[in-house]
Order: C-alpha cells, then structure tokens, then sequence
C-alpha cells in the first residue's frame, strides 16, 4: 500500500518593488524644495551682507529690505502711473499674443519645411537667417512699419518665438519613422489625414522643447520690445526706473521677471507631462 504524500509547499512569492514608494518620493520632494529654500536664503544672506559692507553706495547695491519696500510700495501705489500688477500683466499679455502667433505659424511653417522638400530648400535659410538675427536688430525697422503702439511689440515677440518652434517642428518631422507612415496608409488614413493624425503627434516632444526655448526667448525679449512706449509693463518700468537711477525698482523688476518666467517655465512642463506623458519612458 504506497503512501500519498502531499507536495511540498512553495514559498509565496512576493513582487518585487522597483519604484520608491510614496513615503521615499514626499522625502525626496521636501528634500528638493529644502534645498532651493536655502539656497534663497543663502543668497539673500550675501546680498545683504554685500550691502551692508559698504563696498559701493546703495545706489549701486540696495538692501533687500529696500527692494521689499518698494514692492510693497509699486503693488499698492503704483510707480511710472501704474501698480506692479498692471505692469506684469501687460507684459504677459504681450508675451502671450506674441508667443500664440509665433508658436502656431513656427507649428505650421516647420510641418511644411520638414514635409515638403522644395519648401524646405526655399524657407530653410530664411527660418535659419531671422533666427540667428537678436530681436533688437529689427526692432527700429517694425517700429517704422508698425509705430509706437502695441503692434511693434507683438511683431517682435512673434519673430522671436516662430523660428524656435518651426526649426524644432521641422527636424521632429524630418526624423518620424517611415514605419509609422506605413502602418497609418495601411489602415487606411489618406494622404491629408497623415500630418495631423500621424506626424504632428509622433513629433510633438520635440516640438514642446522648441516652445519651451521660443517662450524664453521671447520673455527676455520683451524688456527690449517695451523700451519704445512700453509703460505699462515690466520692460518699461525698469526703463523708467533706470532713468531715475532707482536702482531697487530696476532689482524688483528683474526679481518679478525671472520669478514670472520660472512659473511660466512650470506650467510648460505640466503641460509636456500632460501632453507626452510616454517621454523618457520606454
């Protein structure tokens, strides 16, 4: 009579856990701004040590608690007939309009330069000419064509977003692979259908990265578009506040820019996140 015996019992196996866990990923979170906390303040601490030394006068150096009081001050007085607020959001606004139009043509000029041979013999160079050109190097010549108004300025932001984006779009284009294109006709998509179903979406990374670098490009130079007529807005003010060597204006609207700019920055890169959520995944 043999003897049934029941099989040996494996260990249970557990899954291994490749990621960090959320208390590791707040860590690392806090940790980060920790940082960024101190370096602020580090700087601070040597701005106002700098300033206290004497070095040079405070037109020259201002305290930090002079750059506080004139924020306090602009945001609630106003400086040059205008509060910092107005001055901000004109300039957004500027940055706005300028960047919708030039990301949307430099969208729709690098479509056509990376898809159309011929086009990207023709426009190539030009893209390339007008990119390597500073924007001051025709500000004079719209401020003939357009006036003192707000159309120079909008021209100016626009020319100095487009060529970013359309470069960008255009290389993404050029570099979708041949396989996409083929597996889309086989199922049928038509020729049209191709650059809005098949290549804008496998090109947009990139093409995110070049408005990234346009909206830069185009935040640094509306300072330089706000200095014919560019009262209200952050360009302007410091412009007026140079003038009057109010050297702690001329820090706040740096601060404002830069902090402005960094926000901007941010929300770009949740909409990357949003848009592309596969990149640097494989």
């Amino acid at each position: 009579m043999s003897v049934l015996t029941a099989p040996p019992r494996l260990p249970r196996l557990r899954p291994r856990r490749t990621g960090a866990s959320g208390g590791e990923q707040g860590s690392g979170l806090w940790r980060a701004l920790a940082l960024r906390a101190g370096a602020i303040v580090a700087l601070v601490a040597i701005w106002q040590a700098v300033a206290m030394a004497g070095i040079w006068p405070p037109v020259f150096v201002p305290e930090p608690v002079a750059v506080w009081d004139q924020f306090l001050r602009t945001t609630a007085e106003g400086v040059s007939g205008h509060t910092l607020q107005e001055h901000l959001l004109t300039s957004l606004r500027r940055i706005l309009l300028g960047c919708l139009y030039g990301v949307t043509g430099g969208i729709a000029l690098g479509l056509l330069i990376g898809m159309v041979p011929t086009l990207r013999a023709l426009l190539g160079p030009l893209v390339t000419f007008v990119r390597t050109l500073p924007p001051l190097a025709y500000l004079s010549l719209l401020v003939i064509w357009f006036g003192i108004d707000e159309e120079p300025k909008i021209w100016l932001l626009l020319l100095a977003a487009l060529p970013p984006v359309a470069v960008a779009t255009a290389d993404a284009v050029r570099g979708v692979h041949e396989d996409y294109l083929n597996a889309a006709r086989s199922l049928g998509a038509r020729r049209h259908e191709l650059p809005l179903r098949v290549v804008l979406p496998s090109a947009l990374p990139e093409i995110i990265t070049g408005v990234r670098v346009a909206v830069g490009v185009a935040y640094t130079t509306v300072v330089a578009a706000e200095t014919v007529n560019g009262v209200p807005g952050i360009g302007g003010m410091v412009r007026d506040a140079q003038r009057y060597n109010q050297t702690d204006v001329v820090v706040l609207g740096i601060i404002v820019i830069g902090l402005s700019g960094l926000l901007i920055d941010f929300l770009l890169q949740t909409l990357d996140r949003r848009l592309v959520p596969w990149r640097g995944r494989t």
